[in-house]
């Protein structure tokens, strides 16, 4: 779920850098830095380059991002056994 102050759009990811970074190139051809949030993490999801993922950008930096959640890795995971 989004944060209401933040902007999520959707994005591509171009790179994977060190670190759990990626560089995502958003369809206005913009480009920034996002790392991973803490469900993407928790999944343990490994994008690459090409993935579509939703990315969350402060107002005040548009340069940096947070990936909330990839387009297609989520939905076709098999649920966790506990």
């Amino acid at each position: 779920m989004s944060r209401p102050d933040f902007i999520t759009v959707e994005g591509t990811v171009i790179e994977a850098l060190p670190n759990m970074l990626f560089r995502v190139e958003l369809p206005n051809g913009h480009r920034l830095l996002a790392h991973t949030s803490g469900k993407v993490r928790l999944h343990f999801v490994k994008l690459a380059a090409g993935d579509k993922v939703t990315v969350e950008l402060s107002p005040f930096d548009l340069s940096k991002g947070s990936i909330a959640l990839p387009q297609e890795k989520l939905k076709h995971e098999s649920p966790r056994i506990s």
